[in-house]
C-alpha cells in the first residue's frame, strides 16, 4: 500500500494526547510513614502498571485510537496498485448520446461496456446530432474517470459522423473503433456504410449493441401558433404498447403563480392522439404524462411564451426607403424610427441600424455609437460606400467586426455565398438565390464570428462583441434601383432574415425562437454563462442537447425531443447487427496489463463512521449519555 499524500501521516501524532489524557487521573493525598516507606513505593509502582492495564482494556480508548489512526491514514490518500488487462492499440470509443439511449438502463450499460474496451491510449467521441470530441489520446485512468461522469443526451445521433471523427483520429497510427449504441435511429449516413468504409482503410471496427425492446408512451410532436385570441399549442401523443391505455396528463402553467390541471387521455394501442391547449398565457407551461414508462425524456413537453414588451429599432440612413426597415416594421411588438443622423438619446432603442449609403458618419456620431455599444447596445452596420476604407473614419473601423477596404464589382452572376457557421440566423436561408453584383472587400477581425462568407472568403454576415454590446456587419447592401448591390431584398427570405436578426439582438423575436427541438445550435455574441437542464456552463456556442428549460441571454427557451423514431422503444439493433456482421469481425485483444490506482480513503472513512456509532452505543450502555 502506498500513499498519495504521505505528509498527512503526521496526523498520527494525535494519538499521543489521547494516551496522555487517559493516563491522567486525580492523585490521592499520600501520607508517608517512614517505617512503611518501601511498601508505599512498591504500591505506587503497582498502581502505575494497573493504570496501563486498565487503559489497554478500555474499549472507548481502543475505539478512539482506531478513529484517529483511520482518519490520519485516510488523509494520506492510501491506495493499492492492481494490474488490469489492456490492449496496446489506440481505441476510439464512439458513444451514442441520443434520446433513445435513456430507455431503461441502456446508457449505464453502454458506459459499463465502454470501460471494458479501454486501452493504453483512448479517445472518446460523443454522437450527438453533431460529433463532440470529449477526450483524445488519453490514458486508461483518465478515460475510466471521464466515462463515469457522462450523462445521456436527448438528440438524434449522427453515428456515422461521429465514426468519421474517430477515423480521422486513427488515420495516422491506426487502431480500433468501438461504436456503442442501441442502433434504433440516426441522422446522416447508415452506420454500416461508415463501418465498411473504415474497415477498407484497415481500421478495426466493432459495433456493440445495447438494450432490449420496451413499451412507451410519449409526446412525439408539438406546435405553438399565434392566433387572434392568443397562443394555441397542439401536441401529439403516441402509445407504442400493444394494449389500449388511459393516459393521465398534468398541465402546469407558471405565470407568477402555478396552476395545475389534470385530464385523462385515452390512446389506443400503436396509435396517436392529439391534444390542444388554447388561450395560453405568457410564461412556462409544462405538459406531463403522469405515469412512469421506459423512456421518461418524452413524457414532458415545455412551452415558453415570452412576456411582450415594446422594443424600438432606430434606422440611421440617408435613403427614404429601406427594405430592411419595411421588414422590421412588420414585426409584432417592434416599433421603428428613422433618422438621418445619430441622435443623442440612443438608450431608448433596443437596436440601431446604420444604413447610410453615401454620407459618412461624423466623429460625434461615431462617439455616440461607441458609448452606446460599450454600454450594452446592439448596432447593425449595412455595407455601403460610406463604410469603404476611403470613406470610413478610423474610429468607425475599430467598431466594425471586419476591416473594410475597397468596393469590388463582380462579373455575371457574382459571388457565391455559403454558410460558414450554422445558426438559427442562417437556417433555411436560400443563399444560392442571392446574386451579388457589388460588395465591400473585407477581412474579419480577431474574435469575429463569421456566419456567411463568399466563395472567396469575404465575410457577408459577421458579428463580434464590443465592450458589453454587440456589433453586426451585414455585407448585403440595402440600396435599391439601378445602384443595387444585390437582389437579396427581392427574395422572400429577406424579411425572414431581418425578423430573425433584429429579434435575436432585441431579445424578442419569433415565438419559435423560444421553443426549440433538441439538437438545435445557437451562437452568442460573446462567451457567457447559461443555465441548462444539466447545470450551468460558460460558452459562446450553445448546443441544446438535453430536453428542458434553458436560460440563455435573458431568455427562457423550452427544448423538447419531439421525435417519433427516438421515442419508438419497440425497435432493436438486430437489423443493423445482421447487416454489419462479417466473418472477419475484429477480435478484442487484451494481452497486456496496466497499473491502476485503487484508493482506500473512502473505505477508511466508512469504518470511522461505524466506530463512532459503536462508541456512542457503549457510552449509552454505560449510562453516560
Amino acid at each position: 500500500m502506498a500513499f498519495g499524500t504521505p505528509l498527512a501521516l503526521m496526523a498520527l501524532l494525535s494519538v499521543i494526547p489521547l494516551i496522555v489524557l487517559y493516563l491522567l487521573r486525580p492523585k490521592p493525598l499520600v501520607v508517608r510513614i517512614p517505617s512503611v516507606m518501601f511498601l508505599m513505593q512498591v504500591e505506587e509502582k503497582k498502581r502505575f502498571f494497573t493504570s496501563i492495564t486498565k487503559l489497554i482494556k478500555d474499549p472507548l480508548f481502543l475505539i478512539q485510537l482506531l478513529v484517529l489512526i483511520m482518519l490520519s491514514l485516510a488523509a494520506a490518500a492510501p491506495y493499492i496498485i492492481t494490474n488490469e488487462p489492456l490492449s496496446d492499440e489506440h481505441t476510439v470509443l464512439v458513444i451514442d448520446m441520443s434520446a433513445s439511449m435513456q430507455t431503461d438502463d441502456r446508457f449505464q450499460k453502454a458506459i459499463n461496456n465502454a470501460k471494458d474496451y479501454v486501452s493504453k491510449t483512448n479517445s472518446i467521441v460523443l454522437a450527438h446530432n453533431v460529433p463532440v470530441t470529449l477526450l483524445e489520446g488519453q490514458d486508461a485512468t483518465t478515460t475510466q474517470k471521464t466515462l463515469s461522469t457522462l450523462r445521456p443526451g436527448a438528440t438524434v445521433a449522427d453515428i456515422s459522423a461521429a465514426m468519421g471523427t474517430g477515423m480521422r483520429m486513427l488515420s495516422q497510427g491506426g487502431g480500433r473503433l468501438i461504436v456503442i449504441s442501441d442502433f434504433t435511429n440516426w441522422e446522416g449516413e447508415d452506420p454500416v456504410s461508415a463501418k465498411n468504409l473504415a474497415e477498407s482503410y484497415g481500421l478495426k471496427v466493432e459495433f456493440v449493441p445495447i438494450g432490449n425492446t420496451a413499451d412507451n408512451i410519449g409526446i412525439i410532436q408539438g406546435r405553438l401558433e399565434t392566433t387572434q385570441s392568443g397562443y394555441t399549442y397542439s401536441c401529439v401523443l403516441k402509445n407504442y404498447g400493444s394494449s389500449d391505455r388511459n393516459v393521465p396528463i398534468e398541465i402546469i402553467t407558471t405565470d407568477g403563480e402555478s396552476t395545475v390541471k389534470n385530464i385523462d387521455l385515452p390512446i389506443k394501442a400503436k396509435s396517436t392522439q392529439q391534444f390542444i391547449l388554447t388561450n395560453m398565457s405568457a410564461g412556462i407551461t409544462t405538459i406531463k404524462i403522469s405515469r412512469d414508462d421506459s423512456l421518461p425524456v418524452d413524457n414532458t413537453a415545455y412551452v415558453s411564451i415570452p412576456r411582450t414588451s415594446n422594443k424600438r429599432v432606430l434606422f440611421v440612413s440617408d435613403q427614404s426607403l429601406l427594405p430592411s426597415m419595411t421588414s422590421v416594421s412588420l414585426m409584432p411588438g417592434i416599433g421603428t424610427t428613422s433618422a438621418t443622423v445619430v441622435p443623442q438619446d440612443l438608450a431608448r432603442f433596443s437596436v440601431v441600424v446604420v444604413a447610410k449609403a453615401n454620407q459618412s458618419l461624423s466623429s460625434g456620431e461615431i462617439s455616440l455609437l461607441s458609448s452606446y455599444i460599450n454600454g450594452g447596445g446592439k448596432v447593425i452596420f449595412i455595407a455601403s460606400d460610406s463604410l469603404a476604407a476611403q470613406g470610413a473614419d478610423l474610429e468607425l473601423q475599430k467598431l466594425l467586426p471586419v476591416r473594410t477596404s475597397n468596393i469590388i464589382e463582380t462579373q455575371k452572376r457574382g459571388l457565391q455565398m455559403k454558410v460558414n457557421q450554422s445558426t438559427r440566423l442562417t437556417d433555411d436561408l436560400a443563399l444560392d438565390d442571392i446574386a451579388v453584383y457589388k460588395y465591400l472587400n473585407a477581412t474579419p477581425r480577431l474574435g469575429t464570428t463569421n456566419l456567411v462568407v463568399s466563395d472567396k472568403g469575404t465575410p457577408m454576415l459577421a458579428f463580434t462583441a464590443v465592450g458589453e454590446g454587440t456589433v453586426v456587419y451585414v455585407g448585403f447592401s440595402d440600396q435599391l434601383g439601378e445602384v443595387a448591390w444585390n437582389n437579396f431584398h427581392n427574395l422572400p427570405d429577406f424579411p425572414v432574415f431581418w425578423f430573425k436578426l433584429v429579434g435575436w439582438l432585441s431579445g424578442s423575436g419569433d415565438i419559435s425562437e423560444y421553443n426549440l427541438k433538441t439538437g438545435a445550435i445557437s451562437t452568442l455574441s460573446k462567451e457567457q454563462q447559461i443555465k441548462t437542464p444539466d447545470g450551468t456552463e460558460t460558452t459562446k456556442r450553445v448546443l441544446y442537447s438535453s430536453a428542458g428549460l434553458y436560460e440563455v441571454a435573458g431568455r427562457t427557451i423550452a427544448v423538447n425531443l419531439y421525435n417519433d423514431k427516438e421515442s419508438d422503444t419497440t425497435i432493436d439493433a438486430s437489423d443493423v447487427m445482421e447487416r454489419a456482421s462479417s466473418k472477419d469481425e475484429p477480435d478484442v485483444v487484451r494481452a497486456e496489463t496496466y497499473e491502476s490506482k485503487n484508493y482506500l480513503d473512502t473505505i477508511m472513512i466508512a469504518l470511522v463512521l461505524l466506530l463512532v456509532i459503536l462508541e456512542l452505543y457503549i457510552i449509552k450502555k454505560r449510562g453516560e449519555l
